[in-house]
C-alpha cells in the first residue's frame, strides 16, 4: 500500500484530549518499537530490510547506486543512517517530494507485516503519537514541540489505514 501525501494530509485528525505516546530510543518499552531504528524487518520488492531506516536510507539514493547495498549491510540503523548521509553519492533528484510518502510506505510495511506491532499500535486507540527528539524538527517535535513530527503523524496514519482495512484494537 503506497500512501500518498495528499491522502496523509487528508487523513489527519485533531490530537485527542488524552496524553500523547511519546516515543524516541527503539529500546524503550513499550513505544520505542514505534521508532524507525527498531530492529524489525520488513520485506519489500527488492528484498529483505533489517529496519525501516535501512530501507529509508537507501531510498535517498538511485537503486544501481554502490551505496544501496551497502547500506542493506549495515549492521545496525544508525550506521545505516550515517551512510544515508553521506554525500559521496547525488541523492535522488525528486528526494524532498518523495521521502514522506517512501516512509509511510515503509511504516506500512511494517505495522502489516508484524502483527505484534499492529496490535500495540491499534491499542493507543486515538492518542496523537510523538516522536519526541531535541536532534530533528521535521520528523520528531524537536523535543520542545516546535517540530513537525512527520514521524509520528504517519504512525497516525498508518492506524487509521490498519482500522480501515479491516484490523482491530
Amino acid at each position: 500500500m503506497i500512501l500518498k501525501l495528499s491522502e496523509i494530509e487528508s487523513l489527519m485528525h485533531e490530537p485527542s484530549a488524552s496524553s500523547p505516546i511519546l516515543f524516541f530510543e527503539a529500546s524503550e518499552a513499550p513505544y520505542g518499537v514505534f521508532s524507525s531504528y527498531s530492529m524489525h524487518a520488513i520485506t519489500l520488492d527488492d528484498g529483505v530490510w533489517p529496519s525501516v531506516e535501512h530501507a529509508f536510507q537507501a531510498r535517498k539514493f538511485p537503486p544501481d547506486c554502490d551505496l544501496v547495498e551497502r547500506i542493506r549491510l549495515a549492521p545496525d540503523p544508525g550506521y545505516a543512517c550515517l551512510l544515508g548521509r553521506s554525500r559521496e553519492y547525488p541523492l535522488r533528484a525528486d528526494w524532498e517530494t518523495v521521502k514522506r510518502d517512501i516512509m509511510a510506505e515503509l511504516l506500512w510495511a511494517k505495522f502489516t507485516q508484524h502483527a505484534d506491532l499492529a496490535e500495540l499500535l491499534l491499542a493507543t486507540g486515538e492518542a496523537e503519537i510523538v516522536k519526541h527528539s531535541p536532534f530533528d524538527t521535521e520528523w520528531s517535535d524537536g523535543g520542545d514541540g516546535r517540530g513537525q513530527n512527520w514521524m509520528g503523524r504517519l504512525i497516525m496514519v498508518v492506524r487509521e489505514k490498519l482500522r480501515e482495512s479491516g484490523q482491530r484494537e
